[in-house]
């Protein structure tokens, strides 16, 4: 039996009234952006989710308005005549207010990301752990699966016929969670590419999925004795297993840290399985070897360490040897993302910036 309410959700725009919608039996959820900073009034609910999600910055978490129940199929998804179906085909619907248009990734008409609205696919962790705590909740109460697409293109890229549009065989026979972009008969583009792999992995954290431990299939910690490792500016867990040849999940299980996997500069962590030291940090080679026009094997490890970081969402080719500004463009996102870096974000890797990046 479907449980038709999210606890502590508001009802104050509930449409159920007004729309009753066909009866479903929810197995597959939709994540939608509202591209907006408030939340929508939904043609009176003509175009409503089951759900919509607003941040509480002040609170940093996650305020749910309901709009239909779940157990009652909602109106956001186009649903062409003749074709599949899509709003009807026991899909929970849920809009999380914001965007992932990287047009508004730091500023919107004055309001600030972060601050004022969520560019989503840089959404905070506080974001994604109160999105989290949804789909757990989806989970352990209606079945739905914590499981999706691996393809979330970035916006606008994932816009129209994408190699990420299901087909209509693949729609039907869908279980799990995806995104509005993922959708047949639909052209829209979000929630863009929402760090989905990280939010699953919160979620099973919190549902106790059996044989996960704060991570996508780990069971378990490595065997063997441990080192010590201590954690620098820039260092997230994904990063430090890369370098030491141990899964992330171990680590964190080893060192008691859940979901959202945060660790501090300074911070002593015991590295399950290992023995050796990290590899040394190259030397910087000097500003000189990057930039328009240069080309040379810097540039290649500078690009490989980018996309070992999660930073190399611009490249369609390579890394390196030859600079482009997709080198540009991937350097100035990891710029954005530390706090040593943020005010200076020009995409020329520096001393500070490839110490950061290489630590």
């Amino acid at each position: 039996m479907t449980v038709t309410y999210y606890p502590g959700a508001s009802r104050a725009y509930d449409y159920s009234g007004r729309y009753n919608g066909s009866l479903i039996k929810p197995n597959c959820g939709v994540i939608h952006t509202t591209e907006g900073t408030s939340l929508p009034s939904y043609e009176n609910g003509a175009s409503a989710p089951n759900i919509t999600a607003k941040p509480n910055f002040a609170k940093k978490r996650l305020d749910f308005y309901q709009h239909y129940p779940f157990n009652r199929s909602a109106r956001a998804l186009v649903n062409l005549a003749g074709g599949v179906e899509t709003n009807t085909l026991n899909a929970i619907q849920i809009e999380l207010v914001g965007t992932c248009d990287p047009k508004h990734k730091k500023s919107w008409n004055g309001a600030k990301a972060g601050q004022d609205y969520i560019y989503w696919p840089d959404a905070a962790d506080w974001a994604l752990d109160s999105l989290a705590t949804f789909l757990a909740w989806q989970y352990k109460n209606n079945g739905v699966g914590l499981s999706g697409p691996k393809t979330w293109l970035a916006y606008p890229s994932s816009y129209g016929a994408t190699k990420a549009r299901m087909s209509h065989s693949a729609w039907k026979n869908f279980k799990g969670w995806c995104g509005h972009s993922h959708v047949p008969e639909n052209q829209h583009g979000d929630p863009g590419d929402l760090d989905f792999a990280k939010l699953i992995s919160i979620a099973k954290t919190k549902a106790k999925v059996p044989g996960h431990d704060g991570g996508s299939g780990s069971s378990g910690g490595s065997s063997g004795s441990s080192t010590t490792y201590t954690v620098k500016s820039g260092d997230t867990l994904s990063a430090i297993g890369a370098r030491l040849g141990v899964k992330w999940q171990d680590i964190a299980k080893a060192n008691g840290i859940a979901a959202p996997f945060t660790i501090k500069p300074g911070q002593k962590l015991k590295i399950p399985g290992k023995t050796t030291a990290p590899k040394p940090m190259p030397p910087f080679p000097g500003a000189s070897y990057f930039g328009p026009g240069k080309n040379n094997s810097h540039i290649t490890l500078l690009g490989k360490q980018l996309v070992k970081k999660s930073f190399g969402r611009h490249y369609t080719s390579g890394p390196g040897p030859k600079w482009t500004d997709a080198d540009r463009q991937n350097v100035a996102d990891f710029q954005r993302s530390s706090k040593e870096l943020r005010g200076d974000p020009d995409g020329i890797p520096g001393p500070l910036t490839w110490r950061l990046l290489f630590s």
